[in-house]
């Protein structure tokens, strides 16, 4: 029997997901939630085999969450079920030590094929986002660049970023102004739509 964790902050799509998985004679929701944050701490209490995240998820995102129950919990292979299908999404989720990476507009039979190739060891990646990752030029930002970048895209001014990353806001501000540079972007919105369009956001 596989045990699963579900982390989805849309209850609708949630309960959607524990039903049509509940189906399978070999696969079990042990724990469903809304939140990121939650994420580790359900995990060390129900000793899933594989986390689904949404990547979207309130308190902590998907990504981090992944990254930081791949610490956590070797043992708990992460699968991320996402809408939102950019090539930077993917490389982060790979960097955190995701083993899958679909799109929510999948087949269901598609999502129980991922969840028992992850549980076995492997992994499933959509093949399209794959190419298109792999033909993205590669981000000249740091990865903690880029989530000062991401949480400034969100909307998060310099002294929110900084208690969110555990940062001085003067911290803050000198990593946007090295974006702003190592982009040759006119200032910090200019920097988030060159990030975006080549896919590291």
């Amino acid at each position: 029997m596989i045990r699963i964790l579900i982390a989805e902050d849309m209850q609708v799509l949630r309960s959607a997901l524990v039903a049509l998985l509940e189906l399978e004679q070999d696969l079990e929701v042990v724990a469903e939630l809304g939140s990121g944050a939650e994420v580790v701490a359900r995990a060390l209490a129900t000793a899933p085999d594989v986390a689904v995240l949404d990547i979207d998820l309130p308190g902590l995102d998907g990504i981090s969450a992944a990254a930081a129950l791949h610490e956590a919990l070797p043992s708990c292979r992460t699968l991320i079920l996402t809408s939102l299908g950019r090539p930077g999404n993917l490389r982060r989720a790979m960097s955190a030590q995701v083993a899958g990476f679909l799109l929510k507009d999948i087949e269901p039979s598609q999502l129980s094929a991922a969840i028992r190739t992850v549980a076995a060891g492997g992994r499933a990646v959509d093949p399209v986002l794959a190419l298109a990752a792999l033909d993205t030029e590669a981000t000249p930002l740091t990865g903690r660049e880029l989530e000062v970048l991401r949480l400034a895209a969100e909307g998060a001014e310099a002294g929110q970023i900084a208690a969110k990353l555990f940062l001085s806001p003067g911290t803050v501000r000198n990593y946007l102004t090295t974006v702003v540079s190592k982009l040759n972007a006119r200032n910090r919105v200019d920097a988030i739509r060159i990030a975006r369009e080549a896919g590291w956001l």
